[in-house]
């Protein structure tokens, strides 16, 4: 049987923009559209046949500590220009174990950055100043 493995480091990989380390990412799933089709049978009983609808991915949130690495800021500015085809890419997550062997890959096509925000800052607190990246794709693949 599989053991679990702690989520300690994810690495995210794309096209043309190789990347570092996260320390928090979500958004890794996949889900159908469950639609309802409501037929009256035979005695007039109301069935509910439950049938599967659109496939769906949801965006792909990424958090880390404000560095002085432009990349992904760079590419979320194309974004805002408007040249949004022309910058979708392919990109992947890796999950790394404790002894930094991957254990998990994530896939994910035609992805494109359609939220930046930048971190909150208090003067008053002791904490890493944390920036958030949303990428939104067309598909999700567990490769690993």
């Amino acid at each position: 049987m599989a053991e679990g493995i702690g989520a300690l480091r994810f690495y995210l990989e794309i096209d043309g923009i190789t990347e570092g380390y996260f320390r928090e990412v979500s958004g890794l799933d996949s889900e159908t559209e469950v639609i309802e089709h409501r037929v009256t049978g035979k005695g007039g009983n109301l069935i509910v046949h439950k049938v599967p609808g659109a496939l769906k991915w949801p965006n792909i949130v990424l958090r880390r500590g404000v560095t002085d690495d432009r990349r992904l800021h760079d590419w979320r500015a194309q974004i805002e220009k408007g040249l949004i085809e022309e910058n979708r890419k392919n990109g992947s997550i890796t999950l790394y174990n404790p002894k930094n062997e991957p254990v998990a890959r994530y896939t994910f096509k035609k992805g494109w950055p359609c939220k930046f925000k930048g971190p909150a800052l208090d003067a008053s607190k002791n904490e890493i100043a944390i920036e958030e990246l949303e990428i939104a794709h067309e598909g999700l693949e567990r490769q690993q």
